[in-house]
């Protein structure tokens, strides 16, 4: 970059302490801007200058603004923050039909609250997600890997029950084999299901204190089990989350919509691109999708490789399967 041709652009930020945490340890925040924007940034005192092209000055000035703003409310600012401003402020790529759900959510702040962390939406569909969690019975969210459906749908699970609106958090997933064969797995029936529900367990860590999550396990207020124990259940006043549904067969799909009880809310995620059914067998996801998409309150949200929130690499790793024309 060309300093000599450049403008300067100066923010000053009035709380000098405020303004090392909006810098980061040896100014790494600043480096993540300066990168993604091909600028510089140079602190002066209280003020950061911006040296660029106009347009990353005026991204940089918005990206710093409102990360500063974070601070000055008490939070943190750490990478996945920085991320999250970048893309929030992007053009937004959607998936074919969800222009309208984006317009709808397209306002107003998204957070969940949990007992051991705060969570916001790091892309718009996202944001359109969690809202759609919030304000329907019965929820789909339908895209690639590491695009925070199912990260999402458990906080939200955690801030309904810490609130009161349900009883229960109830997780569940297809046990099926993806490549490996169960029945070799050693151990009793939990210990060979466990490795297939370890992601639930990851997720529900994240949002509640090990002491109580453990309580709330063993007095059945979260349960985590395979798809198939949900069968002659009714699954009222809880918050029911089943995840890889890509991997649950037609019948299955059928059975565990059916479950949906007073008071419940239903959430399902999948990605129709990793189906681990054998070759031949429908996947339930697909068709619930075909058939229920038309029904009113039932939310239908759908995730793309721009909205991954995993290393970089994994978007560009989903992008290549996506345009490959040999497989």
């Amino acid at each position: 970059m060309d300093t000599g041709t450049l403008t300067e652009v100066l923010i000053e930020f009035p709380d000098n302490r405020l303004l090392i945490d909006l810098c980061g340890e040896y100014d790494r925040n600043l480096a993540d801007i300066e990168k993604r924007l091909d600028v510089q940034i140079v602190r002066r005192g209280n003020l950061l200058a911006i040296l660029g092209e106009e347009s990353a000055q005026i991204e940089a000035r918005e990206v710093l603004n409102a990360l500063y703003q974070r601070l000055e409310a008490g939070r943190t600012v750490d990478p996945g923050d920085i991320d999250r401003e970048f893309r929030m402020n992007a053009p937004e790529e959607t998936a074919p039909g969800a222009d309208a759900q984006m317009e709808m959510f397209s306002g107003g702040k998204v957070e969940i609250k949990t007992r051991k962390k705060l969570i916001e939406p790091r892309t718009d569909a996202q944001k359109a997600y969690v809202r759609s969690l919030f304000n329907n019975e019965l929820a789909f969210g339908i895209g690639p890997a590491g695009t925070g459906k199912t990260y999402l749908a458990v906080a939200v699970g955690v801030n309904l029950f810490i609130s009161g609106a349900v009883d229960r958090i109830i997780l569940s997933r297809p046990a099926v084999e993806a490549g490996e064969k169960l029945g070799y797995l050693p151990g009793d029936m939990k210990d060979k299901v466990d490795p297939y529900m370890q992601p639930l367990y990851d997720a529900l860590n994240d949002f509640l204190p090990g002491k109580q999550l453990a309580k709330m396990m063993e007095e059945k207020t979260v349960e985590i089990a395979p798809l198939a124990f949900m069968r002659g259940r009714t699954l009222s006043n809880a918050f029911v989350v089943l995840d890889e549904a890509q991997n649950a067969t037609t019948m299955q799909m059928k059975m565990f919509l059916t479950r949906l009880g007073e008071g419940s809310r239903m959430v399902i995620t999948g990605d129709r691109t990793q189906v681990d059914l054998p070759r031949g067998m429908p996947s339930g996801l697909a068709d619930a999708e075909r058939l229920l998409s038309d029904i009113p309150k039932i939310g239908f949200n759908y995730f793309t490789s721009a909205d991954v929130v995993r290393h970089p690499l994994v978007a560009a790793i989903i992008r290549a399967y996506e345009g490959d024309t040999q497989g």
